[in-house]
């Protein structure tokens, strides 16, 4: 009977993991920013954490799987299986015009397995690490003509990571994690150009650049988690993270040709790079929060995490990219279930979450920062045994209209399945 959970547990994770790399990879962030470094980030975890504002370094239960800090997973005692769809709702807006977008689908796959309930847990998945997703169209005269060029500047992708994980009991109330994650993925970038007449008609022959860069690599990521006892089910609840980065390999590929010719290999255009050897330089993020907690009832905490992108270095880049700096993000967030042994009501079982996320951004346009600031809310309901559906929803705005910047507000929602069984892994399969 293990057996057969086993196979279907990996059966539905190989199919997570096309879903998302097929359906909706680099969709959970539509973004003018992203066509900066390598995309915006994800730093706000899975479905639970990001009800609180990204929360999660230093705050995990029982029922949901940790994917921000792999030392809280020890507090996974059954086995558990999430997933999650997202939807982002986005309204860009510069000084003379503004436009909606949107855009959703698959964002992670996670399961959890507890070898020794409370002391050993190894965790796998696959999640989005960047996303990449722009348009923008750029109208200039073209000096000593009456002719306009017309440039439209389309960039897609993102990475991804499949990421295995371990947290492990050294002590009372201490634990370690380790994470490896099988980071790839590819961002594409096209630059059509077109020569407009004073009545916007075509004139010529338009042209294309089409550039992709690929990566794939290994990362990895450390933590440290530990809850001080405070008497009557209260715990003081601290953790960390480390993750390092550095080179990223991956390889290039880079053409001209006409409109529609320049992502093909063989057609007719001039060929810059030819799947070309390199790799991006990323900085190493650090993590860490506090968060008071009493079980089964409530939790509030304050988390932050720092990456220093001035050292950033673009792909084959010989030097630091002179448009990135300090990144920095603030959450502050917590959770209340109003009675979790409740047998006649499932809206007091269910956990009440709401947060608020601050994050400067590592982009740096004409001199100015860019800063992202939303309020979170989210709820796990349960649905049948130890089962949950959970839901986050973030409103919130970044940058600003001011000195040739774009302002985006936006809705993100973010509808998860976490699915616990308690009886794959009882102590006498071991023995």
């Amino acid at each position: 009977m293990l057996k057969n959970k086993i196979h279907v547990a990996t059966l539905i994770l190989f199919m997570g993991c096309f879903a998302i790399h097929h359906i909706s990879y680099g969709q959970f962030s539509s973004s003018t920013y992203s066509s900066l470094g390598i995309g915006v980030f994800n730093n706000s975890g899975l479905t639970q954490n990001q009800g609180m504002g990204g929360m999660g370094v230093s705050f995990g239960n029982s029922y949901s799987i940790n994917h921000v800090n792999p030392a809280v997973s020890v507090k996974n005692g059954a086995f558990g299986f999430q997933a999650a769809f997202n939807y982002n709702k986005l309204t860009a807006a510069t000084e003379l015009s503004s436009e909606d977008l949107d855009g959703g689908g698959l964002s992670y796959v996670a399961m959890s397995f507890p070898l020794i309930p409370r002391k050993f847990t190894m965790g796998i998945g696959l999640n989005q690490l960047t996303g990449v997703d722009y348009n923008i169209t750029v109208n200039s005269p073209v000096v000593n003509t009456d002719l306009v060029s017309n440039n439209t500047i389309v960039g897609t992708g993102g990475l991804s990571q499949v990421y295995l994980q371990s947290g492990f009991q050294i002590y009372k109330n201490l634990s370690l994690g380790i994470e490896g994650a099988y980071t790839f993925g590819s961002t594409i970038r096209t630059n059509q150009l077109n020569l407009l007449d004073a009545d916007l008609n075509a004139v010529g022959i338009s042209s294309e650049y089409y550039e992709r860069l690929t990566y794939s690599d290994v990362v990895f990521k450390g933590g440290i988690y530990y809850a001080q006892p405070l008497g009557n089910q209260q715990y003081l609840n601290v953790g960390a993270i480390y993750q390092v980065f550095g080179d990223v390999n991956g390889r290039e590929f880079a053409k001209m040709a006409e409109s529609g010719q320049a992502s093909i290999p063989n057609s007719v255009g001039d060929v810059i790079a030819d799947n070309i050897s390199g790799s991006v330089f990323i900085p190493a993020k650090l993590g860490y929060g506090v968060t008071y907690e009493k079980i089964n009832k409530f939790a509030v905490g304050v988390e932050a995490q720092f990456q220093d992108f001035s050292s950033y270095q673009a792909f084959n880049a010989s030097s630091p990219s002179e448009n990135m700096g300090k990144a920095y993000k603030i959450s502050l967030g917590g959770q209340y279930i109003p009675n979790a042994f409740s047998l006649e009501s499932l809206l007091s079982r269910s956990t009440i979450r709401a947060g608020i996320e601050y994050e400067r951004l590592p982009f740096q346009v004409n001199q100015n920062n860019v800063d992202d600031i939303g309020i979170n809310f989210g709820t796990s309901i349960p649905i049948y045994s130890l089962s949950l559906l959970n839901l986050a929803l973030k409103a919130g705005t970044r940058g600003t209209i001011n000195d040739g910047l774009v302002r985006e507000n936006y809705i993100k929602v973010s509808l998860g399945l976490s699915i616990n069984d308690n009886s794959w892994f009882y102590k006498k399969v071991f023995e």
